[in-house]
């Protein structure tokens, strides 16, 4: 289970308030990397997305940790993603999107649906609303997924 993790922004208090709202939850800044805000969704597995200034990188620093080293601020499409379970709507994600000024595409991927909601309009976040949940986790049972990716078909759309 991924408990949370980080994504940029050109103004993370604006993104991770969005994020919040999203998954029912609270925006918080955080205190480790000044400027970032943390999105909690306040579920008992400690869910939340933190949302660092665009520019910021994480840095080995030995036993102390990772440390948060600041380059030129540069934001744009790129390959992270993550799907995210919230128990909002899938209308009120779309206005909650729209609010901010966000893309957002309600898609099919087969087996499952889930509603592409782009952060900034450059980090895309699939949002699974309770139905859609429900959907990817009947696909994704340790005793089916397995099976199910090796005969999926290529999908042509998402090249």
């Amino acid at each position: 289970m991924i408990h949370h993790l980080s994504i940029a922004a050109r103004d993370p208090q604006h993104a991770a308030g969005v994020l919040a709202e999203l998954m029912g939850g609270k925006s918080v800044p955080f205190p480790p990397n000044p400027g970032s805000f943390f999105a909690l969704q306040l579920d008992d597995h400690g869910s939340g997305v933190e949302v660092y200034p665009a520019g910021t990188e994480l840095a080995p620093n030995g036993s102390t940790g990772g440390t948060f080293v600041k380059q030129p601020q540069h934001r744009g499409y790129g390959a992270t993603h993550f799907a995210l379970s919230v128990p909002t709507d899938a209308d009120k994600v779309e206005a909650i999107a729209g609010k901010a000024g966000w893309q957002c595409y309600r898609c099919n991927r087969g087996p499952f649906h889930v509603i592409e909601v782009w952060v900034e309009n450059d980090t895309m976040v699939e949002i699974l609303p309770p139905e859609y949940a429900a959907e990817y986790l009947a696909f994704t049972r340790p005793d089916k997924v397995l099976a199910a990716m090796e005969a999926a078909p290529v999908a042509r759309g998402r090249h």
